[in-house]
């Protein structure tokens, strides 16, 4: 897939076609997590900055930042937040030993998700390789986790109303279209684009081979109607989630 054709078609429709994560965090872990880490002296990077969701958040809580997005558009779009402290710049993320500057602080919200496992892996190196020594990234991930408890929140749903898990249409569970190979690694169709999912234990792998120092994995939690069509009123937690990885360069 061409990427920057692709971000640049979904632009105008993106704040309709694009999972909001701001609006959608339940308990709003976000803007905590900003507040722990920032600073007026501090500078920082937002790898896949899109239309510049995460601006108002960040943007009055550090002194610069630059904003990072392979699509014009929505750099473009990102633009017209007006925001004086942010430098807008296109870029490949996946590019092997992307140069950048020296950060404190690095955000990358749900970008890390390419179906070719490299390309994920380059982006987290090139992250860390962004950061100064002792500098901290928070980083929004799919969770393979949670789309497997849906699926299973689900067959239960079906189940309460006499329905068997062979008899359940096979399109509830269109997500999952690739092979055995491909759902072992993560890979679930969202909108019909192969999206890497992540596990718990394999983000303590990757993230540490990558030169990180994993000081907590969270959940950012949503409502179930954000994976459900009209969930019953009983359907509590636990909540579908994203992971939120909070971690150190060595």
């Amino acid at each position: 897939m061409n990427e920057k054709k692709h971000w640049n078609r979904i632009a105008p429709s993106y704040n309709d076609e694009i999972f909001d994560v701001f609006q959608s965090d339940k308990k709003k872990k976000l803007p905590r997590y900003f507040k722990k880490h920032a600073g007026l002296d501090k500078t920082a990077i937002d790898f896949g900055c899109g239309n510049g969701k995460s601006f108002p958040y960040m943007a009055p809580q550090f002194k610069e930042i630059l904003a990072l997005d392979i699509s014009a558009d929505l750099l473009k779009q990102a633009k017209q937040r007006g925001y004086t402290n942010v430098e807008l710049k296109q870029e490949d993320l996946t590019r092997k030993n992307l140069v950048l500057p020296n950060v404190d602080f690095a955000f990358c919200c749900n970008v890390i998700m390419f179906p070719v496992i490299e390309k994920n892996l380059f982006m987290i190196k090139n992250i860390h390789r962004a950061l100064k020594t002792g500098g901290t990234a928070l980083i929004v991930l799919p969770s393979l986790d949670s789309a497997l408890f849906s699926s299973w929140r689900l067959i239960e749903l079906y189940g309460r109303e006499g329905v068997k898990p062979s008899d359940i249409p096979a399109h509830e569970f269109h997500y999952f279209k690739g092979n055995k190979r491909d759902i072992l690694q993560g890979i679930v169709h969202i909108d019909g684009v192969p999206t890497k999912h992540y596990m718990e234990p394999e983000i303590q792998v990757i993230f540490k081979e990558a030169g990180f120092s994993v000081t907590k994995v969270d959940k950012l939690e949503y409502d179930w109607n954000t994976e459900l069509t009209s969930p019953p009123p009983w359907l509590e937690a636990p909540y579908p989630w994203d992971w939120l990885v909070e971690c150190k360069k060595n």
